[in-house]
């Protein structure tokens, strides 16, 4: 079984402590050699300034493939595709093209009067200007917003055809989930080659539950008892590596070649479970950053 390629995702620092610990991370899963990292948005485009000043600074410090999220939400079509300027003058070729969550409190999205109604909006104005590689979300659980079971791989089907390159996945628990959605998605006419299935090694149960919860993404009863039993005999840290390890083992025994981790700025999980998959540092990348 040979080694996957690896990318990482990392949100934007919101205080100087948070900086130091983004930096930590960056040092730390660098020499991983992952293809590209990402650096997130804020729900309602709040992390807006300091993704483009995070991005800017990782591209121009570490030496890594970096790539921004953009999302449409709170902006018009112009200040939209100016932030997409502003990444391509930095020398950012990669972005990640997301409808964006609603502001906090909001009932649900309301697309700017002026702006992109959806994702796939957004996409096709990306790809008409054909400055970045452009990469998406895709949900093998249920959409809390999706009106059917099908229309998660209908949305992504239309976001490809758009002129997306690659879809990330949200995360999921079990590796059937991604399966079955991978199936779904041939049976659509899909390259699925162009998914790649999103990885949550798991640092704390209850906020990855309450994580999950909120984003429609199924929690095995089993998964529960499991963290219950952990936590009460300090073994969370145990299982949290084991189950990643297994999840992704399962993935790569079923063809996956990429694996996409949601790191929340917290390296060592990632790093152990990327080590306990044959994933060696590369030497030359052990001092970036």
């Amino acid at each position: 079984m040979t080694t996957p390629d690896i990318s990482f995702e990392f949100f934007p620092p919101q205080s100087l402590e948070a900086s130091f610990r983004l930096w930590d991370t960056v040092q730390t899963l660098a020499p991983l050699a992952p293809r590209f990292v990402s650096v997130t948005y804020g729900a309602g485009g709040t992390t807006r300034d300091l993704t483009r000043e995070a991005v800017a600074t990782l591209h121009n410090s570490s030496g890594l493939n970096v790539a921004a999220h953009l999302t449409c939400v709170n902006a018009t079509k112009a200040e939209t595709l100016a932030i997409a300027d502003q990444f391509a003058e930095a020398g950012v070729r990669e972005i990640v093209a997301l409808r964006g969550d609603p502001p906090k409190g909001a009932a649900g999205f309301e697309p700017h009067p002026e702006g992109y109604a959806n994702s796939v909006e957004l996409i096709a104005a990306l790809a008409e200007r054909n400055q970045f590689s452009i990469r998406v979300g895709a949900y093998p659980d249920r959409h809390p917003e999706a009106t059917n079971a099908r229309a998660d791989v209908d949305w992504l089907k239309r976001k490809l055809d758009a002129g997306a390159d690659e879809a990330l996945t949200q995360f999921f628990f079990e590796a059937d989930t991604f399966l079955r959605f991978r199936d779904d998605c041939a049976k659509a006419g899909i390259d699925t080659s162009r998914i790649t299935p999103g990885i949550l090694p798991i640092e704390n149960w209850k906020g990855a539950r309450n994580f999950a919860k909120r984003c429609g993404t199924t929690i095995p009863a089993w998964i529960d008892d499991a963290f219950d039993k952990a936590i009460r005999d300090g073994r969370e840290d145990l299982l949290a590596t084991a189950l990643c390890t297994e999840l992704c083992s399962d993935l790569m025994d079923n063809g996956v070649d990429k694996l996409h981790f949601y790191t929340l700025n917290r390296p060592e999980l990632t790093r152990d479970v990327c080590f306990a998959l044959g994933i060696t540092p590369d030497v030359s990348l052990e001092n970036v950053a």
